[in-house]
């Protein structure tokens, strides 16, 4: 179970980092998008496993739980005494790891739906880019509201299974103790502070407005075809009216000349 725990931070750690380039720019996100899915077989491979890592995990957290439930009436790796807290002064999170454990594996499933399956109805996921897809996504009230829930608890779920982490492969001392505990609570932080930054970051951007289909300002005029035979009679009556300005041009030319000669 620790070797799951293990990797699935990792997992936690990459996929913070690659979320993260939001922040940089469309550009940087939308090359980081298509890098990732160009992948083809090799991203599905990384996908299903991943999928059995949560898997093997929530089986072996709940057959361990159980196990020592029963056993000794006490929770599982992280050794402590009556009324001892989890050594990051938030009381005992093993007594509550199946119910933060529920609520991530809630968020996970919302993520799934969001991205990976795309079945939200209020989202219009055609035609947007990768970029725009996670802002539409993030500013979704239940996106929002579900992934900050998920994002807390998973910090809850981690304050207790690092330390255990380190207790189940053996590295438990009282002279690094502290140093572990200080070390897990600053990552479980800066997982749950990147991720939240993300959700705020995206519900701070304004939305794109696109422009009103029937603005009056904005209707081009009518344009008007003419056929070949309007275009040739057009023609016509244009030559007409100009021979006739010729010829009344030269008449007027021809009457002083008349009347010069009679004088």
């Amino acid at each position: 179970m620790a070797i799951t725990g293990l990797l699935l931070c990792g997992f936690l750690v990459v996929h913070l980092a690659g979320n993260l380039l939001l922040l940089v720019g469309a550009d940087a996100y939308n090359d980081y998008a298509h890098k990732l899915h160009s992948q083809g077989p090799l991203l599905a491979v990384a996908e299903v496993g991943l999928f059995g890592l949560f898997i093997i995990h929530i089986v072996l957290a709940f057959k361990l739980t159980v196990g020592n439930k029963l056993a000794r009436g006490q929770g599982y790796a992280v050794q402590q005494a009556k009324g001892e807290g989890d050594g990051f002064g938030f009381g005992r999170p093993d007594t509550w790891m199946a119910v933060s454990g529920a609520v991530v594996l809630g968020y996970i499933v919302l993520h799934l739906i969001d991205f990976k399956l795309q079945l939200r109805s209020d989202i219009a996921y055609e035609g947007l880019t990768p970029f725009d897809k996670a802002l539409a996504i993030l500013k979704t009230p239940l996106s929002a509201i579900g992934y900050l829930s998920g994002f807390v608890f998973l910090g809850l779920h981690l304050m207790h299974g690092v330390p255990s982490l380190f207790q189940t492969l053996g590295i438990n001392h009282k002279k690094y103790n502290n140093l572990i505990r200080i070390a897990g609570l600053l990552f479980v932080i800066g997982l749950v502070v990147g991720n939240a930054v993300l959700v705020g970051w995206a519900n701070t951007r304004p939305s794109s407005k696109a422009a009103p289909a029937n603005d009056e300002a904005h209707i081009a005029p009518p344009v008007t075809k003419t056929t070949e035979a309007e275009e040739a009679t057009s023609k016509t009556d244009e030559a007409a009216t100009a021979k006739g300005e010729q010829s009344g041009g030269t008449a007027a030319a021809e009457k002083p000349a008349e009347a010069d000669k009679k004088m």
